[in-house]
């Protein structure tokens, strides 16, 4: 063989062997970005379809720019049946509220509640989101200050319309269909009602008078929510809100919702029984007359219907 010849396949061999070794690195990066691509877990999605499960907030915080509106109604009690037909006639409870999510995981809101004319500003944050190997829960905390804004004869000072709320949501979807929430929460009003607690004799000079509370101020509950899918679009809603703080006076009773939910994409429409007629939730927790259940064993558990009532909410909401 001549040197010419000789000297051209050796580099022919050799751009071969370049050739092969960038197509096999080539290859390699694309492996190792695929394997990472499908290590990448995401949180899960629609732990609930809304910001709201009945009467309470639950974990759930929009995507980035949205806005939302909601539409609450709650009607009178069953107590006077078809006289009032059941509730539908009697005075109702109406809530408008409006909600932004101006950055990722942070929504902020204005409301306006009928009973007591209230105005609500609220937030709400989201801390963790479940996620596979990573966190088990989705937690969030949601906070709330509240005014009353009827007119001054109500109150001696301004501070006494003012009342807040704090609560930490906690929720784990366990199932596609099923989702489950726990949510501690303290409610706190500026002003309560007082009497008089006397003691000693006024014949021995030892007489005394101090003025006590009716209520405490602060108030602690916890709710329990649960929402089960039935269909893509349709769901079952529970949701028990229990008092533990116990007051001189007034305890408030506990709550008990049953409803159903309906969905798209940008509406939520929910249908339910509750025994919570106000919207502001510390004023739900504090001041809840209507007691759903007695329970004094067992085999003795008695359901308060007439103290039931029908609720709805509406929410919409827009991607911007």
């Amino acid at each position: 063989m001549s040197l010419v010849p000789a000297t051209c396949l050796l580099l022919l061999m050799s751009s071969s062997e370049v050739v092969f070794a960038q197509n096999t690195d080539s290859t390699t990066n694309e492996t190792v970005e695929k394997t990472e691509a499908v290590k990448k877990v995401k949180p899960v999605k629609n732990t609930f379809e809304s910001i709201w499960l009945i009467d309470n907030q639950t974990v759930m915080v929009p995507i980035k720019k949205s806005f939302e509106m909601d539409i609450m109604h709650r009607f009178g009690t069953l107590k006077k049946g078809y006289e009032d037909f059941y509730g539908f006639f009697s005075p109702s409870n109406i809530r408008l509220g409006f909600s932004y999510v101006p950055i990722n995981n942070l929504l902020v809101g204005v409301s306006i509640t009928k009973a007591n004319m209230t105005w609500e500003g609220f937030g709400k944050y989201s801390i963790l989101k479940q996620t596979k190997g990573k966190y088990p829960v989705s937690v969030s905390y949601y906070s709330n200050i509240s005014v009353d804004t009827r007119k001054k004869d109500n109150f001696i000072y301004w501070s006494d319309r003012v009342m807040f709320f704090n609560q930490l949501l906690i929720a784990r979807k366990i199932t596609d269909k099923l989702s489950v929430q726990i949510a501690p929460s303290v409610s706190h009003q500026n002003v309560v009602n007082g009497y008089y607690k006397t003691s000693g004799s006024l014949a021995d000079s030892t007489y005394k008078a101090v003025v006590k509370g009716e209520m405490k101020h602060d108030h602690f509950a916890i709710d329990i929510a649960l929402r089960y899918k039935i269909k893509s679009a349709m769901s079952l809603m529970f949701n028990y809100d229990q008092p533990l703080t116990k007051h001189p006076a007034n305890n408030p009773n506990p709550n008990l919702s049953l409803g159903i939910e309906f969905t798209t994409s940008s509406h939520a429409f929910q249908l339910f029984f509750t025994n919570y007629y106000y919207m502001t939730p510390q004023r739900n927790n504090l001041f809840n007359k209507n007691n759903p259940i007695d329970i004094k064993g067992f085999n003795d558990i008695t359901f308060h219907h007439e103290n039931f009532l029908i609720g709805f909410n509406i929410t919409r909401l827009w991607n911007y």
